[in-house]
């Protein structure tokens, strides 16, 4: 062989691996992103994982501990009472689910909605870089994993974040952000993460890599793809907006869910907003686009859900909403809860902890033929 033929022989393999580069640093990527997910979610991340050998350290094992505990418990008292209660009642789920005012409160967007294939979700926290754990050490593993642990304390116990707490408990140097809240329900609820990018909105609600070229993004969010035990690719879009009346304009939130056309909704522990006039917008987003809606009494009024459009089933007791927003009470609520309850919850969500909880589930209605 000539040293020609050899130089274009090079030439070419290498031009065909770096054709192929992008392909794999993203297969790369996505392996650290799941083998970060299982660490700190206190699980073995995979043999080959630089974070594997941490997994003998003692503090890391007593974290694993507790989290096995806390998460059996919620297992047994919380997600698979959703679950079956999900699959006897959502029976119309549509491949698209929003999720407004959620935080990173993927766990129950998928106990509820377990077969969405796009999860659309947002709330006031960033969504953080890309975790990363290089250089984390056994001299700095307990820092890292107790700080996910103090992030998750509500959510595993109450079943909601508490925002006015979270900005503290996500803003740690390394693993700030929402993401690695969602990276650790994602491991835990058995999905494997195959790519994470930082994502940006335009006015238009376009969506961009954050990285882009002379991009200038209007809103900022992360999209994960995973993949659940059936190998099929699943999509997870969440952004950091205001929701009001005031933000939406010029957000591109909106603008970006219409894009995916009809879904179903979930609302649960969001302050009562969609109650007053200054979230009327996303509030009328939800009312036109969803077909299963499942919501706590913090969602939208029963007001605004016209009979001869919805098909309302409320589970569980309806008293009163808790006295920091008792002015969010709906009488034609607990006239209907006690008329048309279809069953007592045997899990508690919302704010009323341990307290009996109100589900309602609304379904819209399929026109009569003329």
């Amino acid at each position: 062989m000539t040293k020609m033929n050899v130089f274009l022989r090079s030439f070419f393999l290498c031009a065909f691996l770096l054709a192929l580069a992008p392909g794999l640093a993203r297969a790369a990527d996505g392996q650290a992103s799941d083998d970060i997910a299982h660490f700190l979610a206190g699980l073995p991340p995979s043999a080959n994982s630089p974070l594997a050998s941490l997994t003998n350290d003692a503090a890391w094992k007593k974290y694993a501990e507790v989290f096995n505990t806390d998460w059996k418990n919620l297992e047994n008292k919380q997600l698979e009472k959703v679950r079956a209660w999900s699959a006897a009642n959502v029976k119309q789920s549509q491949p698209v689910l929003f999720y407004m005012f959620s935080g990173p409160d993927y766990l129950y967007a998928n106990a509820f909605f377990p077969n969405a294939k796009t999860i659309v979700m947002s709330g006031l926290e960033p969504s953080g870089a890309i975790p990363e754990l290089s250089d984390i050490n056994s001299h700095t593993v307990a820092g890292e994993v107790n700080g996910i642990r103090a992030a998750l304390g509500n959510i595993l116990k109450h079943s909601y974040f508490i925002t006015s707490q979270m900005g503290s408990q996500l803003s740690r140097p390394k693993l700030s952000g929402t993401l690695p809240i969602i990276y650790v329900f994602l491991a835990r609820s058995e999905r494997t993460i195959h790519d994470v990018s930082l994502v940006g909105l335009d006015k238009d609600g376009k969506l961009h890599p954050l990285d882009e070229a002379g991009f200038v993004p209007v809103t900022k969010g992360a999209k994960v793809v995973f993949a659940g035990s059936d190998g099929e690719e699943r999509t997870l879009y969440y952004f950091r907006t205001d929701l009001s009346n005031k933000g939406v304009p010029n957000s591109g939130f909106l603008k970006f869910c219409e894009s995916f056309g009809q879904g179903d909704a979930f609302v649960k522990s969001a302050s009562y907003l969609l109650h007053t006039p200054g979230f009327s917008e996303v509030r009328e987003f939800l009312i036109k686009k969803t077909v299963s809606l499942v919501q706590d009494d913090t969602g939208i009024p029963l007001k605004f859900l016209n009979d001869n459009e919805w098909q309302l089933h409320p589970f569980g007791t309806y008293l009163a909403p808790i006295r920091q927003f008792a002015h969010a009470q709906q009488p034609k609520l607990v006239e209907l809860f006690k008329k048309n309850s279809e069953g007592p919850l045997n899990f508690t969500v919302g704010y009323r902890w341990g307290k009996p909880s109100n589900l309602l589930l609304a379904v819209k209605a399929t026109p009569k033929a003329q």
